[in-house]
């Protein structure tokens, strides 16, 4: 399973990091984070556009991407939140990408990595991330609930992330109020949209709903539009696209 070795690095980068009450004063430094619920609140299928350099599955997308540059050209799409990849051995990415992509856009940013441990809540919004991704199958259920309420105090959202019914319960348990159901079976990394489609009704009405993984067009799209999702976060192929902002227009356009 690739998860396994993933979250190994992870715990190697924890042991590492700055003391928790050093990145908790530099989180204070910020201003407020942005409302990350709000965001994906708005009429129609809202894009929450990644900055993603490479995967353990797809391999490098784009190691030289410019993020900042990126970033912009989502934002000029019409995307409502941008997710920036920061686990540096497997997917290449880096808390520099955040803060570029930070001092370019106003929009929400969600910080995604793996994330295990309070101090890393507090890295992100050091860094200026408005959201964290907690995910259900790395975490157990007394750390998930510790991890939401850092996170509650760091003046954050969480997006919860999950992958079958038993996942929902954890998160819906927890208290989740924004779940994202990821496509992507984390073992065989195979994609079907039809997990989101079933998941959607278990999920009911009265949480933040994202779709994440396998949307590459507006097909794609209008399907978890007719799911009912809020939202759709798309990586892979915006970042291969030639025209990204005309592409995150595309997505948007989807009734």
């Amino acid at each position: 399973m690739m998860l396994a070795p993933i979250l190994a690095a992870t715990r190697e980068r924890i042991a590492s990091m700055p003391p928790l009450s050093e990145l908790e004063a530099l989180a204070r430094l910020q201003d407020p984070a942005g409302d990350f619920a709000a965001a994906l609140g708005g009429d129609g299928l809202q894009v929450v556009a990644e900055v993603k350099r490479r995967s353990p599955s797809a391999g490098a997308i784009a190691t030289d991407l410019d993020p900042a540059a990126l970033a912009a050209a989502y934002t000029a799409g019409g995307a409502a939140a941008l997710s920036v990849l920061t686990e540096p051995r497997f997917f290449g990415g880096s808390l520099d990408d955040l803060r570029a992509v930070r001092q370019t856009v106003g929009v929400p940013i969600l910080r995604k990595d793996f994330v295990l441990d309070p101090a890393q809540v507090w890295e992100g919004r050091a860094a200026g991330a408005d959201a964290v991704l907690l995910i259900v199958a790395a975490l157990d259920h007394r750390l998930l609930a510790d991890l939401l309420a850092v996170t509650d105090a760091a003046g954050m959202a969480a997006v919860v992330e999950v992958h079958s019914e038993t996942e929902v319960d954890v998160a819906l348990a927890a208290g989740a109020g924004i779940v994202g159901v990821n496509n992507r079976n984390l073992t065989t990394f195979v994609t079907d949209l039809g997990v989101a489609e079933r998941l959607a009704g278990v999920l009911g009405s009265g949480v933040v709903k994202i779709a994440e993984s396998g949307v590459s067009d507006a097909a794609g799209a209008r399907r978890m539009a007719a799911a009912g999702y809020d939202a759709i976060l798309v990586g892979e192929a915006l970042v291969r696209a030639g025209d990204p902002a005309a592409l995150v227009a595309e997505l948007r356009a989807v009734r």
